[in-house]
């Protein structure tokens, strides 16, 4: 099964009640990124411009480390 829902007005993807979870928007927040880490899906994607800059890409895989362990992050 497949939903959406929107995260402080960012478009969240959820696809097999968290088997993955994506987010293709432009500028994500970080308080975005740590609702869709609290959710513990097995698979987060996101796209490479949705974030300003590279400590930024590098903060949510911190993001992930502490709240979902488990996650398997890509940026593409």
């Amino acid at each position: 099964p497949y939903s959406s829902e929107k995260i402080e007005g960012f478009t969240v993807h959820n696809y097999n009640d968290g088997d993955l979870i994506a987010c293709f928007d432009e500028n994500i927040s970080e308080s975005v990124v740590k609702a869709i880490a609290k959710q513990q899906p097995l698979r987060a994607v996101f796209r490479d411009s949705s974030f300003a800059n590279s400590p930024s890409k590098i903060n949510v895989g911190e993001i992930f480390k502490l709240l979902a362990p488990d996650t398997s992050v890509k940026v593409i």
